[in-house]
């Protein structure tokens, strides 16, 4: 990209921003909700669940994955109600950066998302989480969160530019926050049924989650391809989607 596209991109993220802080409630629910989640896993349903160690070390990880779900779906709305109240065809018009809407949209649900990741994993650490990894393993770790937030923010932006209303689009990626639950993010995908354990088992979820999980105890990362490949697959779709849509816009 050059000067004149960044700095384009950094208007359009301020004025995202801008319009998230504006809507406290809904800020709120996305850092709250995945807080709340991880305490009733942990303190409710922790004690009966075998994992091999303690519970709060084994679920951590896969409530940043839930953080991923619930940052997708404001984008999503976000991005929707920009395309039905017609700002994004009013930014074509200005001599800007044509993407540059977009882009800025897909910037900050990246960070909003590493933030509310940031604070439920600081949360954790307050609560007696002490994974076993130094700072090699935090930054792969990281590295392979911040991939997945990516691929799952661009999803949520095709979603929301190909959907007619931003109810519709929230619902469609709130559906996202259900894949970890069948995964390996809250339980072993061993104890699961055979029928499901097969999907639990080849879904972007699992492979990502153990990933982060190994980097993070300590213990091998045998799924980082699996991990990395399904997130380039995902942020492949997102960018194709929501280019073909705004392709079309531009022929309108």
């Amino acid at each position: 990209m050059t000067t004149h596209q960044v700095a384009d991109t950094l208007v359009m993220f301020r004025r995202s921003a801008r319009r998230t802080l504006r809507s406290p409630d809904t800020l709120v629910i996305s850092l709250t909700m995945p807080i709340l989640v991880m305490l009733l896993f942990t303190y409710v349903f922790g004690g009966a669940i075998e994992v091999g160690g303690p519970y709060l070390d084994y679920v951590v990880p896969g409530i940043m994955l839930l953080c991923t779900g619930f940052g997708a779906s404001i984008t999503a709305t976000a991005v929707c109600a920009d395309m039905a109240g017609g700002s994004i065809d009013r930014f074509r018009t200005l001599p800007m950066f044509r993407q540059a809407l977009i882009a800025g949209h897909v910037v900050e649900g990246v960070v909003r998302t590493l933030a509310a990741i940031g604070i439920a994993v600081g949360v954790a650490v307050a609560l007696g989480y002490r994974p076993g990894s130094g700072p090699a393993g935090w930054g792969g770790a990281a590295a392979i969160i911040a991939l997945f937030v990516v691929a799952i923010t661009l999803i949520a932006v095709a979603l929301g530019m190909a959907v007619d209303n931003p109810e519709a689009a929230g619902g469609l990626t709130y559906a996202i926050t259900f894949i970890p639950y069948v995964s390996s993010a809250f339980v072993r995908t061993s104890t699961m049924p055979s029928w499901m354990r097969g999907f639990a088992e080849h879904q972007p979820a699992t492979p990502v989650v153990d990933t982060v999980r190994g980097l993070l105890d300590a213990t091998g990362a045998e799924r980082w391809t699996a991990a990395v490949l399904w997130c380039a697959v995902l942020a492949g779709a997102g960018f194709a989607g929501a280019g073909t849509v705004y392709a079309r816009l531009a022929r309108r």
